[in-house]
Parts: C-alpha cells; sequence; structure tokens
C-alpha cells in the first residue's frame, strides 16, 4: 500500500486550515503541521473582510453561538490625532485568530485532517525522480507526500532552508498584538499613525477590542522594551495615548513578531503552492490580510482538486494568485508610504476628510469582491 500522504499542509493559519479543511472535503489524505497547539493567540488585525463571508457561511467555517461586531466604519488619525472618518462599502467583522482558528481547526477534524501540533518543518526536499515531497519533522518524523502547501506565515527557519530570497534582508518593522476592554465604536476599524508605524483597534467577539500595531525595530533597540517605545513614540499621537492610557489590558504581555517583510514573494517556490503570508503579506488597509489569507488557501486547495501534471496544478494556482492578488499586494505597498510620518499622515487624512470618494476607491482596490 501506498504510504504517501496526498498533501502536507505547513501552518495551521487561515490558509493553512481552509486548504486542508477543502482538500480532506474532496477526499484527499491532508497532514497539517502546525508548531503550536490550539488554540492561540496570533498577531493579526483581526478584522474580516466581508468578501470573505459568502464562501466562509457555505462551508460552515464562521464560529456559531458567538456573536460577531459588524463593522462598517473607518477611523483614520495621522501623528498628532486628527481624525477622519468613512463609511466602508463592503465592510467586515471582528473576531480573534483565538477563536476564528480553532473553530476551523475543529472543522479540519471533523473531515478527516491528521494534525500534528507542537510540530514543525525542519526540511522540506523536492525528489525529482520519484515526483515526491520529504519532510522531516522536528520529532524526526518523516512525511512523504505528492504536494506540499507552505502556510508558515510572515517569516519562518524554512524561508531561510528554502533559501527565499526576501529573507535575506533584514525589516525595519515588528508587530505588537493585545487584546483590551476599552469604550470605543464596535462598528468602527481604526488606523492610528505615530511616528514609525501606525496601531489598528477593533472589536471581537466577547466585549473585547484588538490593538495591534507595526513598529519599528530601531526605536526598539532605541528605548530597550517595549513599554518604554509605547510612550515614546506611539504617545505622541493623542488619540493613541488616550486609548492606552483608558483600556484594560488582557494579556500578561503582548504577543510580538519581530521582522515583518512586505517585500514581493513568489506563489511557488521549490514546487511548494505558497499560501496567505507565504506568498505575499500585504500592508495593514482595514485587515485583509485575513480575506486574502483565506482565499488563497481556497485556491491552493482548489488547483490541487482540478488535478493533472504538477506543471499545470502550479501554473492554474500561481496564475489565479497573481490574477488576484498581485496588484493588491503592490498598491498596498505604495499606500504604505502614505503611514507613520506627520507630513504623509496629515495628507492622507486631509485626503479621507474631504476626498472620501478618493479614500474609498483606494480601499476597494486594496479589496477583493466576494467569493
Amino acid at each position: 500500500m501506498d504510504s504517501t500522504i496526498d498533501v502536507v499542509i505547513i501552518g495551521g493559519g487561515l490558509s493553512g486550515l481552509v486548504s486542508a479543511y477543502l482538500l480532506s472535503k474532496g477526499g484527499k489524505s491532508v497532514t497539517l503541521v502546525e508548531k503550536k497547539t490550539y488554540p492561540f493567540h496570533r498577531v493579526c488585525g483581526e478584522y474580516v473582510s466581508n468578501e470573505t463571508r459568502d464562501f466562509l457561511e457555505k462551508e460552515n467555517l464562521l464560529p456559531k453561538g458567538t456573536e460577531l461586531p459588524e463593522i462598517s466604519r473607518f477611523q483614520f488619525t495621522d501623528t498628532k490625532g486628527k481624525s477622519a472618518l468613512i463609511d466602508l462599502d463592503l465592510g467586515g467583522f471582528g473576531i480573534s485568530r483565538y477563536l476564528f482558528d480553532e473553530w476551523i481547526y475543529r472543522k479540519c477534524l471533523e473531515v478527516g485532517v491528521k494534525v500534528q501540533e507542537g510540530t514543525q518543518v525542519e526540511a522540506v526536499e523536492f525528489k525529482v525522480p520519484e515526483d515526491r515531497f520529504l519532510c522531516t519533522l522536528s520529532n524526526h518524523e518523516m512525511l512523504e507526500s505528492k504536494y506540499v502547501i507552505g502556510a508558515f506565515g510572515k517569516r519562518s527557519k524554512l524561508d531561510k532552508v528554502l533559501d527565499r530570497s526576501f529573507i535575506k534582508k533584514r525589516s525595519p518593522y515588528l508587530g505588537v498584538k493585545y487584546h483590551v476592554h476599552i469604550d470605543l465604536p464596535d462598528d468602527m476599524v481604526s488606523l492610528h499613525n505615530f511616528h514609525g508605524g501606525y496601531c489598528g483597534v477593533n472589536a471581537v467577539e466577547s466585549g473585547r477590542f484588538n490593538l495591534c500595531y507595526l513598529g519599528s525595530r530601531d526605536q526598539l533597540r532605541e528605548v530597550g522594551n517595549i513599554p518604554e517605545m509605547e510612550q515614546r513614540f506611539l504617545f505622541q499621537n493623542p488619540a493613541l495615548k488616550e486609548i492606552f492610557c483608558n483600556a484594560e489590558f488582557l494579556f500578561e504581555k503582548p504577543e510580538v513578531i519581530n521582522e515583518i517583510n512586505f517585500d514581493p514573494k513568489a506563489p511557488v517556490e521549490n514546487h511548494i503552492l505558497m499560501a496567505g503570508d507565504s506568498a505575499g503579506l500585504i500592508t495593514p488597509l482595514c485587515g485583509n490580510g485575513m480575506a486574502i489569507a483565506i482565499q488563497s488557501g481556497k485556491l491552493a486547495a482548489e488547483a490541487i482538486l482540478a488535478g493533472g501534471r504538477r506543471v499545470q496544478i502550479e501554473s492554474r494556482y500561481s496564475n489565479q494568485w497573481s490574477m488576484l492578488f498581485k496588484s493588491r499586494l503592490r498598491l498596498g505597498r505604495q499606500v504604505q508610504r502614505l503611514f507613520g510620518s506627520p507630513t504623509a499622515s496629515s495628507f492622507t487624512r486631509t485626503l479621507i476628510h474631504n476626498v472620501p470618494f478618493a479614500a474609498n476607491r483606494i480601499i476597494k482596490n486594496t479589496h477583493g469582491e466576494p467569493f
């Protein structure tokens, strides 16, 4: 009997979980390898664009029994705390990754996905004569598979093992996330600028708010610790200072990720179908990174389920990924220049306030159509 698994999925975030669920439903044998143990928190904006809603409801991948805040407005503050507010055409909902990933993980188990938690893939080798992958795990187990989906996130040891080009560059950014209790509107996602970065705030389930910011590694190195960095730099925006001072922080310590990189990545490398942040990370523009992760996981699964030779599957996925996401990621990198400095953030706030049509066009073009 052939012991080869149809698909090994490296990483159990949204893209990995969605692809695992769809592939197993489609009759494939699937093993998903996740280095952490569910449920757990991730550094993430935790706002999901409604472009995903039809798909998630159809597949029963939205958690039941929990009221999720509906978000329909976008607030922007410049580094001086001056604010502009617009309505979101498509809108979305807030949900923590702690709840969302756990729910889809349970759905994966229901359809027969084998999940190895608390385990890392340390090496992936594509064996040309056998047309197979060999994955080496941290527990010394070896997995042989026909296909591999790389859904291992923003930055991984595997990126170094695979010698991906972006990993050779140092990134100036770090990400920091908290959950808080605070008296703010739950129908609004906010983006607050400070010198060197920006902070997103939005409601999630159970009366909590997610507070997640992209900051400067140089600033952290200058002051020595995250609380001092926040007071020195984030608090220069009066709106952010008010949020931090009035919030009840619910984590013992923040979730942190270093060296977040927005450089372009390839959707297929070493015959691995890259999905979610592994294929490209969009700048935090109203939280559609979660939507891209969900849809890219769906595309990877569909490319494999459609069958054909390996070159056809890779081409199918790469073309679909590029058509749907390449221009959105490129525009996101360009728009990011409007954030994180007094001049650029002031210009952007004025644009949103005086020309809301232009601001809505930017938001629309960094989001996709409902799928």
